[in-house]
């Protein structure tokens, strides 16, 4: 490709390999249980039967693929913005490959605290921790009365009428056919995202706010983030989900919620719940235990069962470890909205923008600057609505900058 020096060119040719290196290290496709495990449970729970769930995971060898992720992190050059970054890239994808190496076992609850940290770290700015952040969250959500709802906000729509409505969105959005919206009855969880593909779990139903979450979240975070990384000219591994880079991207995506009016208290309880089974699990809970909390939260048992399957996904079930990626989503919220708060205060709200142009960390965005001025990464071909408005965004981010300079515990109440 020309018009790139030879430095660039080397790390373009190390991305490949790592792309082809990684592609079969699919984290939450292979640890995640199949259907008919929840089916069992479910049957059993509603007979008054109080089975620990089971599921065999089959075993696997990535060890050619670490080897060649070895290979790239050793010729990558540390000094390099690219370089350093498929160092990181290829290392995270390591980790990920022996998580699944070991699933089922100690070693992979070991491995996803290495990927996505834990419940305990601490907040940007040193403050109070994940778990205290969803203790906070759940405790708001409980005082409030559900009557808070409008009556349109309570009619659910079915899966089949919701792949239809969004289909549509999402080809206005797109100008075409790009991501695809399809029916899986297999799915435990409500919907996923990959980068041309989000099912919707049949059968299922969605509320308003499930609606927007979907189109804001799963669509113009995750599967827009894919697209744009994807065709990158000279790092396409920007497309792909590296567990290096889950918190940023569920943070943006939580975020996106948020600032769009879509996060509803009571989706922020159950991502606050999920993170505090996460470290009950991590204290000892097994899975009935963690599954009986989610019940006693108000969740219905099929909604329960797949709240604690996250938990316990790839780990053992009878408690010490837990699969920690549901500890990232409050603090990912937290960095990237810090992130966002810093850019309008320094005047740098491109930096936002770049966040889109493909599956990155807050850290890459920094590093990569002077690749998104050379044009060796690419500016986002699409942006969701709100980020690409860049005076509503300040709008937004100013008030909440001044706002935070108000002490609530010096207001007197009426």
């Amino acid at each position: 490709m020309q018009g790139f020096d030879a430095d660039l060119m080397h790390h373009a040719a190390l991305d490949a390999r790592m792309v082809a290196a990684a592609r079969p290290i699919r984290v939450l496709t292979l640890a995640s249980w199949p259907s008919e495990v929840q089916a069992r449970f479910l049957a059993d729970h509603a007979a008054g039967r109080r089975r620990m769930p089971r599921h065999d995971y089959p075993r696997h060898d990535f060890s050619a693929a670490r080897r060649e992720l070895a290979a790239v992190a050793a010729a990558a050059d540390p000094g390099h913005p690219a370089g350093a970054y498929l160092r990181e890239s290829a290392r995270s994808w390591d980790v990920a490959a022996r998580l699944l190496e070991s699933l089922g076992q100690p070693a992979a609850g070991a491995h996803a605290m290495a990927l996505y940290g834990s419940p305990d770290q601490p907040l940007p700015g040193g403050g109070p921790s994940t778990r205290d952040a969803a203790r906070h969250f759940i405790a708001i959500a409980d005082e409030l009365d559900h009557e808070l709802l409008s009556p349109a906000e309570q009619v659910p729509v079915s899966a089949r009428a919701l792949q239809l409505q969004r289909q549509g969105d999402l080809d206005a959005f797109f100008g075409g056919r790009v991501v695809e919206v399809e029916l899986d009855p297999g799915l435990i969880a409500k919907a996923a995202a990959g980068a041309r593909r989000i099912r919707l779990r049949d059968g299922a139903l969605f509320s308003g706010y499930d609606r927007a979450q979907l189109f804001h979240h799963e669509a113009l975070v995750h599967s827009l983030t894919s697209l744009n990384g994807g065709a990158q000219p000279l790092f396409p591994s920007l497309g792909m989900a590296s567990p290096r880079t889950t918190a940023t991207q569920e943070g943006l995506a939580t975020f996106a919620e948020q600032i769009t009016g879509s996060l509803d208290i009571g989706r922020m309880k159950r991502i606050s719940l999920r993170t505090e089974a996460t470290a009950m699990a991590l204290d000892g809970a097994d899975f009935l235990q963690v599954f009986d909390w989610f019940l006693a939260s108000g969740q219905p048992a099929d909604e329960s069962f797949a709240s604690a399957q996250r938990v316990f996904r790839g780990v053992p079930m009878a408690g010490g470890h837990a699969f920690t990626k549901d500890a990232v989503y409050l603090r990912g919220m937290v960095e990237v909205h810090t992130f966002f708060r810093w850019a309008l205060r320094e005047d740098r709200l491109v930096r936002c923008r770049q966040l889109f142009a493909g599956k990155m960390t807050l850290e890459d965005s920094a590093r990569f600057a002077p690749l998104f001025d050379s044009g060796a990464v690419a500016a986002p071909r699409w942006l969701p609505e709100w980020v690409a408005r860049a005076g509503g965004l300040a709008g937004l981010l100013a008030f909440s900058l001044f706002a935070n300079r108000i002490r609530m515990d010096q207001l007197a109440p009426e």
